[in-house]
């Protein structure tokens, strides 16, 4: 595997004593030598999200003495977030998550050029962004930012480092066709369809997962970067932590791709939250759809109409185990997933109000029920999260 790294930008790059010191251990391997070392620092990673993957990305990568890393993101820290980004410590919270990751990684090593970017990567800003990078690495959470790191690495000619995470699973792969490997429309070449595959804020994921890998991320950038052993290209590497078991699924080009295929299509940006399906404005994501529309119904309605205890059934789609976090008096769980076979607890006569943690999958709920017959619903906006900012401050919030 032949090194990614510019030879003109290589021959100008040369480490100081202290540097030799701080990469020692890195020097004395055969496999990376002085020459390796001078690579790393020749190379610019484009680190997007500085959150569960982008924690050990972050930290490996600075460590390992890449020259120059670029962090987008344009999201603050929360408690929620410590549990797993490890970049961030309780003092951070409520800070952007790009000024805690800066510090953190310029402490690592103060030898790193960090730039950030305090933004959203969206296809107005991502090929002015990426243009000055080696390597895309995606360390997101989201279909149309993948989508989006994918297409610009291609457009760009640049490896994109692939890497996901949900619950106890993970994968990871590179995408680069200008290698001889497929992209990530060849394994995924349509978006799920919004809100059928659950975001880490709604399905959850074991703190440590991220680590594993967001480190393999970081060790297919630096193999990258330093011209040895065998890529992830061509392959899909999936974790499964509750089994620990590694397997790896083959990958090829696909000639029909639309964007890296014999007769590409795709020439240039487009709109990737439409091309996903969903729009902007909460935690989970909205159908955008003609179907029937959908009544909603405010937690303040809500509260004022079981105050006055009027005749109606609450509605509860979220999982048991965030039920036992907390729950709003008078509401009957019945998990989403669950739905089709309780669906007899249910009567059409009845007027049924849904809520789920913030409002995605109860509106899928209202949705389903609405094929099925039902007339008389409404979506509770917000979910639970409005009920503990608007009603009830006592209740937690996760």
């Amino acid at each position: 595997m032949n090194s990614i790294i510019d030879p003109r930008r290589l021959a100008q790059t040369s480490l100081s004593h202290e540097e030799v010191r701080r990469y020692s251990r890195h020097l004395i391997m055969p496999e990376v030598t002085l020459e390796g070392q001078k690579r790393l620092k020749a190379a610019r990673i484009l680190l997007i999200g500085s959150g569960g993957l982008g924690s050990p990305l972050g930290l490996y990568l600075a460590a390992a003495g890449i020259g120059r890393i670029g962090l987008v993101d344009f999201d603050v820290v929360d408690e929620s977030n410590l549990q797993r980004q490890i970049l961030h410590g309780t003092k951070d919270v409520g800070r952007p998550k790009v000024q805690s990751a800066s510090e953190r990684l310029r402490d690592v090593n103060p030898n790193v050029q960090i730039d950030i970017h305090d933004m959203r990567f969206t296809a107005s800003n991502a090929m002015a962004i990426a243009q000055s990078y080696d390597i895309v690495i995606d360390g997101t959470d989201n279909f149309p930012t993948r989508y989006l790191a994918n297409d610009v690495s291609v457009l760009l000619k640049k490896p994109n480092v692939y890497g996901s995470i949900f619950r106890f699973e993970g994968q990871a792969s590179v995408f680069a066709p200008h290698l001889g490997g497929p992209c990530y429309r060849c394994l995924y070449p349509e978006p799920p369809p919004p809100g059928s595959v659950p975001s880490c804020a709604e399905g959850g994921v074991l703190g440590v997962l991220p680590g594993v890998i967001g480190v393999i991320q970081a060790i297919e950038a630096v193999k990258l970067i330093i011209g040895r052993g065998d890529s992830l290209m061509g392959r899909l590497l999936l974790f499964d932590a509750l089994q620990m078991k590694f397997r790896e699924l083959r990958l090829r080009r696909n000639p029909n791709c639309p964007l890296c295929g014999d007769r590409p299509t795709i020439r240039e940006l487009i709109d990737y939250e439409q091309f996903c399906g969903i729009i902007r404005g909460g935690e989970e994501p909205s159908l955008k759809s003609a179907e029937t529309a959908i009544d909603e119904i405010s937690v303040m309605e809500l509260k004022a109409r079981l105050d006055r205890k009027e005749n109606f059934v609450l509605i509860d789609v979220r999982e048991p185990s965030e039920f036992d976090i907390c729950r709003i008096p008078g509401s009957k769980l019945i998990p989403l997933g669950d739905l089709d076979k309780r669906i007899n607890e249910l009567s059409p006569e009845n007027e049924i109000l849904i809520h789920c943690k913030s409002g995605g999958r109860s509106r899928k709920a209202v949705r389903h029920l609405q094929q099925a017959g039902f007339k008389r619903l409404k979506n509770v906006t917000g979910g639970i999260l409005a009920w503990a900012d608007e009603i009830d401050p006592t209740v937690p919030k996760y």
